[in-house]
C-alpha cells in the first residue's frame, strides 16, 4: 500500500486545507467508533471529549465560513491553523498506514497548502463563473471536504481493495 498511503496522507491534508476542523473530527469519530485503532499519544482521538470538541469546532467552522466578515483561509492565522491540523491528522494516520512520521507530516502540510490555495482558487472562480452567491459554492465545498475526509480515513483502514472493486 506504499504509494497509496502517501496519497491518503496528502488527501487528508487537502481536506484540512478546505476545512480545518473537518478531517480531525472525522478521524476522532472513526477512532471513537473503534474503526481506527490508535495507540500511544494518538489514542486521545478515540475519547468522547475529543469527538465532541472537534465536532463542535467543525460545525462552528462550517457555520462561520458562510459569514461575510470571515477572514480569508489564506490569511496567516487561517493558513497556519490549516498547516498545524494537517500535520496532526497526518501524524495520526501515519500509524495505521505505517508511514514514517516526518514524511507523513510533510505530505500533510503539502496537502494543506494545495487544499488551501486550490480551494480558494476553485471557489472564487466558481462564484464568478456561476454568478451565484458565495454561500452556494461554500456549501458544495463543505460537502466535498466532509466526503473526502471520510473517504481518506476509510481507505486508510485498509479498505482499498473494497473501494476499487466497488467502483
Amino acid at each position: 500500500m506504499g504509494c497509496m498511503s502517501y496519497l491518503l496522507v496528502l488527501l487528508i491534508g487537502v481536506c484540512t486545507g478546505l476545512r480545518t476542523m473537518t478531517p480531525i473530527a472525522v478521524i476522532c469519530w472513526f477512532a471513537y467508533l473503534h474503526h481506527l485503532a490508535l495507540t500511544g499519544w494518538r489514542g486521545y482521538a478515540a475519547y468522547l471529549v475529543s469527538v465532541v470538541v472537534f465536532t463542535l469546532a467543525a460545525l462552528g467552522e462550517l457555520y462561520g465560513d458562510k459569514l461575510p466578515n470571515t477572514a480569508s483561509r489564506l490569511s496567516p492565522p487561517g493558513l497556519g491553523a490549516r498547516v498545524v491540523f494537517a500535520s496532526l491528522c497526518a501524524a495520526i494516520l501515519a500509524q495505521p498506514l505505517v508511514l514514517p512520521l516526518a514524511v507523513a507530516i510533510i505530505a500533510g502540510i503539502v496537502g494543506a497548502l494545495v487544499g488551501s490555495y486550490g480551494g480558494w482558487f476553485v471557489r472564487t472562480r466558481a462564484v464568478a463563473a456561476l454568478k451565484c452567491p458565495d454561500w452556494n459554492v461554500a456549501v458544495v465545498e463543505d460537502a466535498v471536504a466532509i466526503l473526502m475526509s471520510i473517504l481518506a480515513v476509510w481507505l486508510a483502514l485498509g479498505n482499498v481493495s473494497i473501494a476499487i472493486t466497488a467502483a
